[in-house]
C-alpha cells in the first residue's frame, strides 16, 4: 500500500511540474533508470527545442509528446495511454518481439499517433505489415557518445586488465546489457537477448582460446550460471550511470551481439567507437550500419557455429582486426548523438510543430 501510495505521489508532482513546464517537447520515459531514460536525455540536451524528461503525460498541454517506448504508451491490459487530446503523439516503437500482445492495439493507436518512429529498417517493415502508414513512420537510428566512448589510448588496454584482475593472455569478450528478466537476480533468460546464445559461443570459443568474459548490466544471473558451470572465468559489475560502460570498453577485445530480437542494441555503435570489433546476429540495426566483413561481421539468428567462427577470424587475423576497427571508428562517428538528434529535430518534431 504504502509503494501504491509512493507512486501516486510521484505520478502528482510530476504532473504538477509538466503543467507548469514552458518546454514544448516532452519525452515520456520508463521508470527505470535504464536504456529508454538514456535516449530521451541523450536526444533533448542534443536539441534547441525547449524539452524535459518525463514518467508521465498528465499535466501536459499543447505540446509533442513522445513516448520513448512501447511500455510507456501502452498499459497491459488497459491498453494505450491518450494523453489531452489539444497535444501532438509521437511514438517510439524499436523491436516487435514474436507473439507481442501489444500488436493488437496498432489499429486503434494509428487513429491517435501521429508519427510513429522506429530505429532499424526490420521494425520498419514489421510496422508496415501490421497496419501501420508507411508515411508515418520516421526510421532515425540510436546514437552513440563519442565524447565518451573512444579506443584505448596506449598501453591502456593492458593497464586497466591488470586492474580489474584480467590475467595476462586472456582473450576478453564484452557483454555489457540486460539479458534475463526483472530487476533482480535475472536467473530466467529473456531469450530474445540471446544469453542462451551468447552462452554457447563463448563455451565453443574457450575450447580453443582462453577466454575471459566481462559482464555489466542488471539481471545477469542466467549468463553467470552458464559461465560458473562451464568454468570460464568472468567478472560482472553493475553499473548505475550508462556512459561509465565506456572504460568496459577500452578492456574488451571482442564483442559479440546474440540476440533474436533487437531495436539497436547501442553496443554495436558503443564496440564500433572504442576500436572493438563487432560480431552480431542480424537484428536491429546491424543490417543498417555493419558491412559484413568491413566493419564487423553479421550472421543469422542462432547459428552458434557462424558466429564462433567469425569471432575465431577476428581473433586469428591481425590484418583482418586491425582493418576492422578502422572501418568501424569511420562509422561511428555518423551516429554522435548530437548528429542524430538533428534527425529528430528535423524529420519529427519540426514536422509537427
Amino acid at each position: 500500500m504504502l509503494n501504491k501510495s509512493k507512486i501516486a505521489l510521484s505520478i502528482l508532482l510530476r504532473s504538477v511540474k509538466n503543467f507548469f513546464s514552458q518546454s514544448r517537447l516532452f519525452y515520456v520515459v520508463e521508470n527505470a533508470d535504464w536504456s529508454i531514460k538514456h535516449d530521451g536525455l541523450s536526444i533533448t540536451k542534443n536539441l534547441k527545442l525547449a524539452s524535459s524528461i518525463t514518467t508521465t503525460h498528465y499535466g501536459i498541454r499543447n505540446s509533442i509528446i513522445h513516448y520513448g517506448s512501447i511500455n510507456t504508451f501502452i498499459h497491459g491490459k488497459k491498453g494505450l495511454r491518450l494523453p489531452h487530446k489539444s497535444n501532438r503523439i509521437v511514438l517510439t516503437w524499436f523491436h516487435i518481439a514474436p507473439n507481442d500482445s501489444r500488436v493488437k492495439y496498432i489499429p486503434e493507436a494509428v487513429k491517435y499517433v501521429d508519427l510513429w518512429h522506429t530505429s532499424c529498417a526490420l521494425t520498419k517493415k514489421k510496422l508496415i505489415q501490421l497496419g501501420v502508414p508507411a508515411d508515418k513512420i520516421v526510421q532515425i537510428p540510436l546514437g552513440v557518445n563519442l565524447n565518451f566512448f573512444s579506443p584505448a589510448k596506449a598501453k591502456e588496454h593492458l593497464i586497466l586488465k591488470k586492474q580489474f584482475s584480467i590475467p595476462d593472455g586472456k582473450v576478453v569478450v564484452g557483454s555489457y546489457q540486460k539479458d534475463g528478466n526483472g530487476w533482480k537476480e535475472g536467473l530466467i533468460p529473456k531469450l530474445i537477448k540471446g544469453p542462451d546464445v551468447f552462452c554457447d559461443i563463448v563455451e565453443n570459443l574457450a575450447k580453443n582460446k582462453d577466454i575471459f568474459v566481462l559482464l555489466t548490466g542488471p539481471a545477469r544471473g542466467y549468463v553467470k550460471k552458464c559461465l560458473d558451470k562451464a568454468g570460464i572465468s568472468y567478472h560482472h559489475d553493475f553499473l548505475k550511470n550508462p556512459n561509465d560502460v565506456s572504460l568496459y570498453y577500452k578492456m574488451t577485445d571482442i564483442y559479440i551481439v546474440a540476440s533474436r530480437e533487437e531495436g539497436g542494441p547501442k553496443q554495436i555503435l558503443e564496440s564500433m567507437a572504442s576500436g572493438v570489433p563487432i560480431v552480431s546476429t542480424r537484428v536491429g540495426m546491424a543490417p543498417d550500419v555493419i558491412i559484413d566483413g568491413k566493419n564487423g561481421f553479421i550472421v543469422d539468428v542462432e547459428d552458434v557455429k557462424a558466429l564462433t567462427q567469425r569471432v575465431i577470424q577476428i581473433l586469428d587475423n591481425d590484418h583482418l582486426r586491425r582493418n576492422m576497427i578502422e572501418e568501424g571508428l569511420k562509422t561511428a562517428r555518423q551516429y554522435d548523438w548530437s548528429i542524430i538528434a538533428q534527425q529528430y529535430a528535423k524529420n519529427i518534431y519540426q514536422v509537427l510543430k
